[in-house]
């Protein structure tokens, strides 16, 4: 590798440093407002495919009463998704690009939040119920980001059938389909 020296006079400055950039790892985590993951589980357990790993067929059955097909898709940005689509729908997203868990969603999601409901933690993992939909929840959809470290976080949505609008809370739904992760991220990871 040359130095580049062609055209340097004796009397010229030195070049410029170059500025330093920082990756979002580098970032002090967590920020904010978003709390601290007091005991995360490893990066490993958000490596597989979310449509076989987060919810089991029995899960699956449970929630939406029966059990769809689906495939996992790439959701620029965030990482691996999977939907699950019958009377009511629901996603699984695991959020493995941007590496900056709860904090990315409290800095961007809550400024622009029609709803924000920070929940009791998830089997000791902090959770926020949210929506940014003009309508709320009214609509019967609500999204629960649940931190599984400081860097990283999966998502759980919930658009709830016609049946339930108005009568159940789809953020209380979101957050026991969460749970019910969390214990399937768990077990993957052996704690």
């Amino acid at each position: 590798m040359g130095l580049g020296l062609v055209g340097v006079s004796a009397c010229s400055s030195p070049p410029p440093p170059e500025p330093v950039v920082t990756s979002p790892t580098a970032a002090a985590l967590p920020h904010s407002g978003a709390p601290k993951v007091p005991h995360p589980l490893p990066a490993s357990v958000l490596a597989g495919d979310p449509c076989r790993e987060a919810l089991t067929p029995d899960q699956l059955k449970q929630i939406l009463g029966t059990v769809p097909q689906s495939k996992p898709k790439d959701t620029p940005g965030l990482g691996l998704s999977c939907d699950w689509q019958a009377d009511a729908s629901v996603n699984v997203i695991y959020e493995t690009e941007q590496h900056e868990g709860l904090s990315a969603v409290y800095e961007l999601t809550k400024p622009q939040a029609k709803v924000w409901n920070v929940r009791q933690p998830i089997q000791g993992f902090p959770a926020v119920g949210h929506s940014t939909f003009a309508s709320g929840t009214s609509a019967g959809f609500c999204q629960v980001s649940i931190g599984i470290s400081d860097e990283l976080l999966f998502d759980t949505s919930v658009s709830l059938s016609s049946r339930k609008v108005g009568v159940s809370d789809p953020c209380d739904v979101a957050a026991r389909i969460a749970d019910m992760v969390v214990t399937n991220l768990r077990q993957k990871a052996g704690a």
